[in-house]
């Protein structure tokens, strides 16, 4: 099963929901989804979603999931990674509405530099690609470790500082 989660701040991210509908009429993707679509207005024509979920079954979600899709949270993106999930990082875009500023852009690449997550392009053109390389065996992640409770925050420092 699939998670896709974007989190529940007022900012829709249709172009996502719109996107995963194009890949399941391409054939891209075939297994059972469920998408917490926040505020978006899209209506998904392939998959099962809900607007909002509680915390509870957030959880139940990540769990039940074999890969979890989510825009640039940190801590979505630490939830998954905790349960030992196959992480898509996808973008919110400001120029899109979708967000304030593009800090997402670089959470999502701090992560995917690391091989932890499968960073997409931020304009979603190699999105069914990254679903394709975790179906092959072949999208080179590694298992996050949480070791040190800051061990993220220092990550995305740390790139940050050594790319901006």
């Amino acid at each position: 099963m699939i998670f896709v989660t974007v989190g529940s701040r007022n900012y829709p991210f249709d172009r996502l929901f719109k996107k995963i509908d194009e890949l399941y009429d391409e054939g891209v993707i075939t297994d059972r989804m469920f998408a917490q679509t926040g505020t978006s207005t899209y209506v998904p024509r392939n998959y099962e979603y809900k607007d909002f979920i509680s915390q509870e079954e957030f959880l139940e979600k990540i769990n039940e999931a074999d890969i979890v899709v989510s825009h640039g949270a940190s801590g979505s993106i630490m939830k998954a990674l905790n349960a030992g999930k196959k992480v898509i990082a996808v973008t919110r875009l400001e120029k899109y509405g979708e967000h304030i500023n593009d800090h997402q852009i670089q959470n999502n690449e701090a992560f995917g530099s690391n091989h932890y997550v499968l960073a997409a392009d931020p304009e979603l053109g190699d999105l069914g690609e990254c679903f394709c390389k975790i179906a092959e065996g072949t999208d080179g992640l590694i298992t996050w470790e949480n070791k040190d409770p800051m061990a993220i925050v220092n990550m995305i420092d740390r790139f940050i500082e050594e790319n901006w």
